[in-house]
């Protein structure tokens, strides 16, 4: 369903004389986005979050960006709501911390790996330099990878999210602003051409396509799982890049 975009004139008179019937005019009328981001992150975490529950937390981050929306600042409400609503999913789905503690540890334990290896060789590990160092099988690092696909997907989601939200901190609306947005896309992107030919390609159908596993399977021809695997693996050395590069303090 198409999205009306709402005048400069409704804006304009939303930000001078703010009224609930004028407030509620424009989140009627941009519903459909929030469904389309709640669909979106659903089937990701089909087995911890149902899909009202994001719904809902969606609903407070559009009235959140329609608050704090500034017409004048001529950027478009849909890209300064899509980071709003979303976040207010994310940071819903952070506060359940609903992947098991000994889960959380073995992925950690990896993380680690990567990292330190990475420091050492200049360059991402192989799966049996890091199996090797855990003391661990090939296949039981592939299972914990698999395992850990969701906690590692909401990890990255809240690093981007983190980034676009420094804005709260430094009492600017950085998410309005296309520069750090352009940074952020670009810095992705020279991470991603680091990765090997599969996992560049399933990133980037997710980040930048939007797909999901479901269609990237087919996209790609290979199965769920498969592309759990490769985007898990995917994740993690992209975690690793952007903490060395600080792009934000976790």
């Amino acid at each position: 369903m198409a999205i009306d975009v709402i005048s400069n004139e409704i804006w304009l008179e939303f930000r001078l004389k703010p009224s609930i019937d004028t407030r509620n005019f424009i989140l009627m009328n941009y519903i459909q986005l929030v469904k389309e981001i709640a669909c979106r992150l659903a089937p990701v975490y089909k087995n911890h979050f149902e899909y009202d529950d994001l719904f809902s937390c969606g609903i407070f981050g559009m009235m959140d960006a329609i608050e704090k929306f500034d017409v004048l600042k001529g950027i478009k409400f849909e890209t300064y709501a899509t980071w709003r609503i979303r976040g207010a999913m994310i940071d819903y789905i952070r506060e359940q911390d609903w992947l098991p503690k000994s889960m959380r540890q073995k992925f950690k334990n990896i993380e680690e790996t990567y990292k330190s290896i990475e420091r050492n060789l200049g360059r991402y590990p192989t799966d049996e330099e890091v199996a090797r160092h855990l003391e661990i099988s090939i296949d039981e690092l592939s299972k914990i990878l698999h395992e850990s696909y969701y906690y590692q997907v909401i990890s990255m989601d809240e690093q981007i999210m983190d980034v676009m939200k420094i804005d709260d901190i430094r009492g600017d609306q950085i998410p309005e602003n296309a520069y750090i947005q352009g940074e952020l896309k670009h810095t992705l992107s020279k991470i991603i051409d680091q990765l090997t030919e599969n996992e560049r390609m399933v990133t980037s159908l997710y980040y930048f396509d939007e797909l999901n596993q479901k269609e990237i399977g087919k996209v790609m021809g290979l199965t769920e799982s498969r592309i759990s695997q490769l985007h898990s693996k995917a994740l993690l050395k992209l975690r690793v890049s952007m903490d060395k590069l600080n792009l934000v303090e976790i």
